[in-house]
């Protein structure tokens, strides 16, 4: 699959996921099959850009390219300046967000709103593009609510504008992330437009994801929420689409290992004590289905030193590795 200039390894993206998708976490699914990983979205008012949190989402060091950053915005010469900036940062690809449901969001005309003003979503689109000299992707959703599907009609519009690959997430505004995503909406965008559509929404086993290229006929898949606690899913759906063939499950003592990888990471991006917070919703999401979770969790949430943490995390995944009868 190519963006612009770019030929990704394949056709698997990470979701950008605000508080999730952070430089040790993209790092991370990059090693384990991800094509592309998206950052968490930047703001485009530049008052901002200055703060501790702004400046953290700037830093692509050891990433490896190319690095795609989205932003977020209203107004077509702020979003201009923000594009301009990150590509002066070090961004290869510059991801317009359209999806975004969140009601402070839609409440700026942001987000997922701006798929109620199509005029003002084609000036956005087009000051962008012409403000740099790097592809320019958007991600949508199929509409602001069921009675408004005009996913095909902004995906015409970016593509005029020369948006060089489309996302879009299978549910309306209005759906959030209730009920189950509808793809054929998404198809009926893939058919009337020459750019690289990708599918979001609802892909969280590597069946799925072949399901969905299959029925929709769109270039990529894109996981958001099922790749928290599981960032291999990549490399699994990856060795699923060429062989047809499930990769076994990793074994605890590997999880564990990846996990004490990931806090490294963290502690060193964000320091120890910002690090080790942040850490907890990590592990909270890596040791869903296994038995002792609930208590793992609880420990977790009380601990306040990254060698507690780390020691906790050994502790619970060499132990489920030893009795086999708590990894069912």
């Amino acid at each position: 699959m190519r963006i612009g200039p770019y030929k990704l390894k394949n056709n698997l993206l990470l979701a950008p996921m605000a508080g999730i998708t952070d430089l040790p976490y993209r790092r991370i699914c990059r090693e384990h099959g991800a094509g592309l990983a998206v950052s968490e979205m930047v703001t485009s008012d530049s008052t901002l850009w200055a703060s501790p949190k702004s400046l953290r989402r700037l830093d692509f060091s050891g990433e490896p390219g190319p690095i795609a950053v989205q932003l977020l915005g209203s107004d077509p010469e702020s979003m201009a300046r923000a594009a301009q900036a990150n590509v002066d940062s070090g961004a290869d690809i510059i991801d317009i967000n359209m999806g975004c449901p969140a009601k402070k969001v839609c409440r700026v005309a942001a987000g997922a709103a701006l798929l109620q003003d199509e005029k003002k979503a084609q000036q956005i689109l087009d000051a962008v593009v012409a403000a740099v000299d790097v592809p320019v992707t958007l991600k949508i959703r199929t509409g602001w609510d069921p009675e408004h599907r005009n996913g095909v009609s902004i995906a015409r519009i970016a593509q005029e504008s020369g948006i060089q690959a489309l996302t879009v997430h299978g549910r309306t505004r209005a759906c959030g992330f209730s009920g189950q995503a509808e793809y054929y909406t998404i198809s009926e965008i893939k058919q009337a437009v020459s750019i690289p559509v990708i599918a979001n929404g609802d892909i969280n086993t590597p069946e799925i994801a072949k399901k969905v290229l299959a029925t929709t006929g769109v270039d990529g898949i894109m996981v958001g929420r099922a790749a928290r606690g599981r960032p291999w899913l990549f490399r699994e759906m990856e060795h699923y689409l060429k062989t047809g063939e499930e990769l076994p499950n990793p074994s605890p003592e590997w999880i564990g290992n990846l996990i004490l990888q990931h806090l490294e990471q963290l502690y060193a991006f964000y320091g120890e004590s910002q690090g080790t917070r942040i850490a907890r919703k990590h592990l909270g999401w890596y040791s869903r289905g296994y038995a002792g979770a609930a208590e793992f969790r609880d420990r977790i949430n009380r601990t306040g030193t990254t060698q507690e943490q780390q020691a906790l995390v050994k502790g619970y995944y060499y132990k489920i590795t030893a009795n086999k009868e708590l990894a069912a």
